[in-house]
C-alpha cells in the first residue's frame, strides 16, 4: 500500500513557521482527519449509499481532495482571520466540506450526502450547500478569478463609504485550471494589477484528467505571472528536503529532482523499496553525478527515503505557512504561489497518472483507518474535543466567527417615476444614458450605482454618467489636459462611479457578479451597471451564467444589438440574445421601444438589484436605431401612464388596439403583431397597411418576452399540479383577450424568429414566426431588414399568410 508519510515535526523549523513541534504535531493530527473524511465522503457516496442510477457512479474526487489537504490545513487552521474569503478548486469540495465539519460549520449529517438531492454539492456552491461558502466553483477558471474581482469590489466600497466586512481575497486553483483563457484575461486585467490583499494558491500537482503535465509549464507559468506585475512564490520543497539539499552534495540531488520529468518523479515516489529508490534516484549517466546524489541522501534510512523524495512544499504545513506569511508581507499587488503536490497525497493511488476519478476500494479504505488509527465507530467524528487539535479547532473557529453585519439597501426607496426628458425622436441606447444620469440623483441609491465597461464606454452612451460622476481610481491621475475643451472629462479619481475595465466579456461580467454579491462579501451593497455591445455578450456567457448562479443581482446592457446595427455587417449584429434573454435562469430580460419604457425598466432593474431577498438581475438590449416617441402616446393615452408602466414591466402591451382604432372591422379577420422591442415601427407601418386592407389589426409591443413566457411557464405549471385547477394567465389575458385567443399572431424580432414563436402556443394560435435566421451583412437598415425578412412588407405579407392558415 503506497501512501505518502507526514514528515515528523523537527524543531529546526520552528522559525520557518513560527509553531512549536507540539503545534506542528497538531495541525498534522487535524491535516490527517481532513484526509480521513474527505476520503471517506466520496468512499461513503459511491460504495455505501445506495445509488439508484447505476450503473452510473455518483463520483467524486478523492485524489483531486488529498493533493490540497495540507493546504486547507495551514489555511482554515493557521492563516486565515476573520473577512478573509476564499475560493476553493472545484474537485475539493469533500476536503473543504471536512475542514467545515471540524469547525463546527457544518452538521455532521451532511457528511454522507455528497452529491445527494438536498446534500452536499459535487462542487462548493454558495447558494445550494449547507455550509458557508463565499465563492462558488466548478465551471473551472471562474471561481478562480471570482476573489479578485470581488476584492475590487470591496476596494472600491471601502473608499466609498469607510468599511467593509471583509479583509484578505484568497483562491485554491488547480494547476489544470490556468488552461483557461479567462484566468488570463483577468492577470492582465491593468484594474487588478494593485490589489496587495488577493493571493492565488495553485496546486501543482502536474496532473490534468488524462495526463501528466510536462514541468516546464510551470516555469513558463510563473514568468506569464511575473510579467503581468503579481509577486510569485512557491513552496516547491519541504523543509525536511530542503535541509538535505543545502547539505554536503545537496546541489546534485536538487539538480536530479529538478531536471527530472514529472512523470518519471511521479513514478519515483511510488516505489515503496527504499534501495531500489535509492537506486533509482541515483540512476544517471555521470559517475561523479551519481556518487554526489548517493553521498547527499546517505544518512537516510531506506524506511524513511520515499518520504524524504515526497517531501514537497504543499504537503510541508512548515513551508506552506513560511510561504503564504511572504506572500501576506506583499502588499504591492496580487500574489501567486505555485505549492507542489502530490494528486492523491496519504492514499494508495498517490501519483498514480490516472488517479482522477479512480476511487479506493473498500479494502483500501479499511487500511487506510487503521493507518490512521480510527475506530470503526469513530470514523465519522470530528476532532475529541478535549484533545489539542479539538480545542486548536474551536479556538480557530472562534477566531475566524463573523457576525452578519453591514449596511442594507432598502428597495422601498426607489421610485417608480424620473424626470428624464427625452426628445421626440431617439434610440433606447440615448435613453439609456439619459435615464442613467436621473438615477444618479436618488438618495441613497445613486451614491451605490457604479457603472462597468470592457472598453466601450462612449459607444454604449456612458459618457454623459462619466462626465458627471467620474471614473474611479483608488488614488488621483494627474490630468495633463486640464483647462482644455473636450466632449469627455475622463480624470480618474476616488471620487468616481465607473470602472473601464481593458476589452474583456468576460472579465465584465465577472466584475458585475462580485460588483453583485459586494453586500454578503464586503458589507456594502453596490448597484452594478454594465455596459457591452450585444453580439459580444456570447463572448462573456460563461461569465453571465456564473453570475446568475450565485445569484448575484446586477444589470446590464446589450447594446447596440441585432441587425439594426447595420453598417457594421454580421460580425455585430446579434441574433441569438433574445433566446438567452428568456432562457437564463434568475434574469429579467427586457427589449424596449421607447425613452419611458426605458426609465421604468431601469428602477425596477435598480429595484431588483436593492432586493436582497427576492430580487433579480437584469437585461436591456438596447439599440441605436431612433424611433418615433409619438408612436407610443396613444397608448399612454387609452391606457393610462401607471397601468402601462405595469403592462411594460409585465412584459408588453397593446401598442395599437384594434377595439378602439379600427372598431368597425371584421372581428373574425384579427391578426395580432407581436413585435419584439425596436421592430415597432415596421410593425405599425404594417398594421396601417393591413388595416386599409380590411384587416382588423393588434400591435404588441412585448417589451419582455421572458416576463411572459414566466407567465406562461407558472400558468402550465399550475395545471399540472391540479387539471381542475384555474391557471392564472395573469398578464396574458390582458394582452390576448378571450375573444381573441384563437386569432392568428405574427411574431417579428430582430433576432433569431423563434424567440416570440411561444405565443401561439398559450391558446393554439397559429404563428408566423419573422426573424433573423441568418448571419447578416453591411447595409442600410431597411436593406438589411429586406434581406432577413422583417421589414413592413414581409410583416403584411406573414398578416395575410397567418389569416390564410386560420382558414385551412
Amino acid at each position: 500500500m503506497v501512501t505518502m508519510r507526514q514528515v515528523p515535526p523537527r524543531s529546526e523549523d520552528q522559525h520557518i513557521s513560527g509553531l512549536s513541534p507540539e503545534q506542528m504535531a497538531t495541525l498534522q493530527e487535524i491535516e490527517r482527519r481532513v484526509l480521513w473524511l474527505s476520503t471517506l465522503i466520496v468512499h461513503y457516496a459511491n460504495n455505501v449509499r445506495e445509488n439508484p442510477d447505476k450503473p452510473t457512479k455518483v463520483g467524486g474526487h478523492q485524489a483531486s481532495s488529498a493533493s490540497v489537504v495540507s493546504v486547507l490545513t495551514a489555511l482554515y487552521f493557521h492563516f486565515l482571520r476573520a473577512g478573509d474569503r476564499v475560493s476553493i478548486k472545484p474537485h475539493a469540495s469533500p476536503a473543504y466540506h471536512a475542514c467545515q465539519y471540524l469547525l463546527g460549520n457544518l452538521d455532521k449529517s451532511y457528511l454522507t450526502t455528497l452529491r445527494e438531492f438536498g446534500g452536499l454539492q459535487s462542487y462548493p456552491s454558495r447558494t445550494k450547500d449547507p455550509d458557508p461558502v463565499d465563492f462558488s466553483t466548478g465551471s473551472v477558471g471562474l471561481g478562480a478569478v471570482a476573489p479578485v474581482f470581488a476584492s475590487l469590489a470591496a476596494d472600491y466600497a471601502k473608499i466609498k463609504f469607510g468599511e467593509v466586512t471583509s479583509n484578505r481575497f484568497i483562491s485554491l486553483i488547480g494547476d489544470a485550471e490556468l488552461d483557461e483563457g479567462n484566468i488570463w484575461e483577468t492577470v492582465a486585467e491593468d484594474a487588478v494589477n494593485d490589489l496587495g490583499n488577493v493571493i492565488w494558491i495553485v496546486d501543482l500537482n502536474r496532473q490534468s484528467l488524462d495526463r501528466v503535465i510536462p514541468g516546464i509549464k510551470a516555469a513558463h507559468l510563473k514568468a506569464l505571472f511575473a510579467g503581468a506585475g503579481w509577486n510569485v512564490h512557491e513552496a516547491k520543497y519541504g523543509t525536511w528536503l530542503e535541509s538535505v539539499m543545502a547539505g554536503e552534495h545537496g546541489d546534485a540531488l536538487r539538480a536530479r529532482i529538478d531536471d527530472m520529468s514529472n512523470e518519471e518523479y511521479q513514478a519515483l515516489i511510488r516505489i515503496e523499496d527504499g534501495a531500489e529508490l535509492r537506486r533509482r534516484l541515483a540512476d544517471v549517466a555521470d559517475r561523479e553525478r551519481r556518487n554526489a546524489i548517493l553521498a547527499s541522501v546517505k544518512d537516510i534510512p531506506d524506511d524513511q527515503i520515499q518520504t524524504l523524495t515526497a517531501n514537497l512544499g504543499g504537503h510541508d504545513l512548515p513551508k506552506l505557512i513560511q510561504v503564504l506569511n511572504k506572500a501576506d508581507a506583499e502588499r504591492d499587488a496580487p500574489s501567486v504561489i505555485f505549492a507542489y503536490t502530490v494528486k492523491g497525497w496519504g492514499l494508495p493511488i498517490a501519483g498514480d497518472p490516472l488517479n482522477h476519478s479512480q476511487l479506493l476500494t473498500g479494502e483500501q479504505m479499511e487500511q487506510l483507518r487503521s493507518l490512521f488509527d480510527i475506530a470503526e465507530d469513530e470514523q465519522w467524528d470530528a476532532l475529541p474535543a478535549e484533545s489539542p487539535a479539538g480545542r486548536h479547532a474551536a479556538e480557530t473557529a472562534a477566531l475566524l466567527h463573523q457576525d452578519p453585519s453591514g449596511f442594507t439597501l432598502d428597495d422601498a426607496t426607489v421610485p417608480t417615476t424620473i424626470d428624464a426628458r427625452h426628445p421626440a425622436r431617439t434610440s433606447t441606447q440615448e435613453a439609456f444614458g439619459r435615464t442613467l444620469l436621473r438615477l444618479g440623483e436618488i438618495p441613497d441609491i445613486g451614491e451605490r450605482i457604479v457603472t462597468i465597461s470592457p472598453d466601450v464606454a462612449t459607444s454604449t452612451h456612458l459618457a454623459g454618467w462619466i462626465n458627471k460622476a467620474g471614473v474611479f481610481s483608488r488614488e488621483r491621475e494627474q490630468d495633463y489636459e486640464d483647462g482644455a475643451k473636450r466632449m469627455l472629462r475622463w480624470q480618474p479619481s476616488p471620487e468616481g462611479q465607473h470602472i473601464e475595465l481593458g476589452i474583456s466579456e468576460m472579465n465584465l461580467f465577472m466584475a458585475l457578479s462580485q460588483f453583485g454579491v459586494a453586500g454578503d462579501l464586503a458589507g456594502q451593497p453596490l448597484i452594478p451597471i454594465g455596459t457591452v455591445y450585444d453580439p459580444f455578450v456570447c463572448r462573456g456567457l460563461d461569465a453571465l451564467i456564473y453570475g446568475l448562479y450565485i445569484d448575484a443581482r446586477f444589470i446590464f446592457a446589450g447594446t447596440p444589438a441585432g441587425v439594426s446595427l447595420s453598417p457594421e455587417g454580421g460580425a455585430h449584429q446579434s441574433t441569438v440574445t433574445p433566446s438567452l434573454g428568456i432562457e437564463l435562469p434568475n434574469l429579467n430580460f427586457y427589449e424596449p421601444a421607447f425613452a419611458p419604457e426605458v426609465d421604468w425598466i431601469m428602477l425596477e432593474a435598480v429595484r431588483q438589484v436593492a432586493d436582497r431577498d427576492h430580487g433579480r438581475s437584469s437585461y436591456l438590449r438596447l439599440s441605436t436605431k431612433p424611433i418615433d416617441q409619438n408612436l407610443m402616446k396613444a397608448a399612454v393615452e387609452r391606457i393610462g401612464e401607471d397601468t402601462l408602466r405595469s403592462q411594460v414591466l409585465a412584459g408588453g402591451y397593446r401598442l395599437i388596439d384594434r377595439t378602439v382604432d379600427t372598431p368597425d372591422l371584421p372581428a373574425h379577420d384579427v391578426v395580432h403583431i407581436a413585435s419584439g422591442g425596436i421592430m415597432v415601427p415596421e410593425a405599425v407601418e404594417a398594421a396601417r397597411r393591413l388595416q386599409a386592407e380590411g384587416v382588423a389589426v393588434n400591435v404588441i409591443n412585448v417589451t419582455s418576452a421572458q416576463r411572459l413566457y414566466a407567465t406562461l411557464t407558472a400558468a402550465r405549471a399550475s395545471l399540472l399540479k391540479d387539471a381542475w385547477a384555474d391557471p392564472a394567465y395573469g398578464h396574458l389575458a390582458t394582452l390576448f383577450p378571450a375573444n381573441e385567443r384563437r386569432a392568428p399572431i405574427v411574431t417579428v424580432q430582430d433576432g433569431a424568429s423563434h424567440s416570440l414563436a411561444f405565443l401561439g402556443s398559450i391558446w393554439g394560435s397559429p404563428v408566423v414566426p419573422l426573424g433573423v435566421d441568418e448571419f447578416g451583412q453591411s447595409g442600410a437598415r431597411q436593406e438589411v431588414y429586406r434581406k432577413v425578412g422583417i421589414d413592413a412588407d414581409q410583416i403584411v405579407n406573414a398578416g395575410l399568410l397567418a389569416l390564410e392558415l386560420v382558414d385551412r
